[in-house]
């Protein structure tokens, strides 16, 4: 049977002050309406809602799964009344994507052996959802077939980006998809720029999306990690039964901390024993992991400003993004240009755009020097 997991684990740090631990980016209602420059609070939602919202009509809500990390349990099942308790697979801490793959993978395996299952993340956009739907559906052919393939999903590159792994692209297979004959996991720019120039028919962006058969990615887990793979395997045993709680909290925190893309997708596609394939996605899509990729969610005005959630005044201001979570606040500027606004009840980070990597290494010193409670 098909089942989808959404990843929703992330801390957020670089779209803090907002994102906090209590309140983390993917369950923040910031997504939505128009630029709210005259302060109206329009109805908007989280990035977590729009993940499970994409996937209506294409699986019954009962395959719909959730991992993220225990301490959001309540939070996430208040806000998605359609996603069941015994369907949120709960971390006690984050570990790293491989260990949340991997605990689906074996927690699915567990309830049934021919699970066949999607993973997304809760930190995407992707328009329009019909054809991500369709394309979705062609990764999902792909993975059933009898030769073991992990598939993922590749996005076009707009440019010389480091921040993404990179598929280089092989022969082509069935449904338009392609052989992945190497994964490159976050390159340096100079290679970067050379994938890039090379074009999207060699290189695309890895979008952190796959489909695979549970029992196959844990023969991927089982060859490339097999310490993690024991530990998991032996905590998805205990699934559904009251000593479930204690050996995941008792065997997580012992677990290797690594991506899914550095531990099994990278191996994997110079390995014969395993096909590593690309289904583009030739879609509006963009990660909003930060604050410059969450402007590109508003439309601007015509000084390429962009406001959600607070009244704003800007004078001789340009491409400057004020934000925050008190409808009734105001945030005024003069003379600034492309800054970073973002006003809540505990924080305001005031920040140039280009300098926006740095907020994680803000997060960090905020947290040392003022205390756990203003993260």
């Amino acid at each position: 049977m098909r089942y989808a997991m959404i990843m929703a684990g992330g801390s957020g740090t670089r779209l803090w002050p907002m994102s906090t631990k209590d309140l983390p980016k993917q369950l923040i209602p910031f997504i939505g309406g128009d630029a709210d420059r005259d302060g109206d609070d329009d109805p908007k939602r989280s990035l977590l809602q729009i993940a499970m919202d994409r996937l209506d009509g294409f699986l019954p809500a009962e395959q719909l799964f959730v991992c993220a990390g225990e301490s959001t349990r309540a939070v996430m099942l208040d806000k998605l009344p359609k996603l069941a308790p015994e369907r949120f697979i709960g971390e006690p801490m984050g570990r790293d994507t491989l260990n949340a793959v991997a605990l689906t993978a074996a927690v699915l395996h567990h309830l049934d052996p021919d699970a066949v299952f999607a993973v997304f993340t809760a930190d995407h956009i992707i328009e329009p959802v019909d054809e991500f739907q369709r394309i979705v559906e062609r990764g999902f052919e792909l993975a059933e077939r009898d030769e073991p393939t992990l598939v993922t999903f590749g996005i076009a590159p707009t440019h010389a980006a480091t921040g993404y792994g990179y598929l280089h692209l092989g022969r082509g297979l069935s449904n338009g998809a392609f052989v992945v004959t190497e994964f490159m996991e976050k390159p340096v720019h100079a290679v970067a720029a050379r994938y890039y120039d090379a074009g999207p028919s060699k290189y695309l962006w890895n979008s952190g999306m796959f489909v695979w058969k549970a029992s196959v990615v844990l023969d991927a887990v089982r060859k490339f990690a097999p310490e993690n793979h024991a530990k998991i395997i032996e905590v998805a045993s205990h699934w559904g039964t009251p000593a479930y709680g204690a050996k995941i909290a008792e065997v997580y925190t012992t677990l290797k901390k690594v991506s899914v893309d550095f531990a099994i997708m990278e191996p994997s596609s110079t390995d014969d024993a395993f096909t590593v394939a690309a289904v583009p996605m030739p879609l509006r899509w963009l990660d909003v992991g930060s604050w410059p990729s969450f402007c590109e969610t508003l439309e601007p005005d015509a000084e390429g400003n962009v406001c959600s959630g607070v009244k704003s005044v800007l004078i001789d201001s340009t491409g400057t993004l004020t934000a925050g979570d008190d409808p009734g606040h105001v945030v005024a500027t003069i003379g600034c240009e492309d800054l970073i606004v973002i006003h809540t009840k505990h924080a305001t980070l005031v920040c140039p755009k280009d300098q926006a990597e740095r907020i994680k290494e803000l997060h960090k010193a905020v947290g040392e020097r003022c205390g756990e409670r203003y993260l």
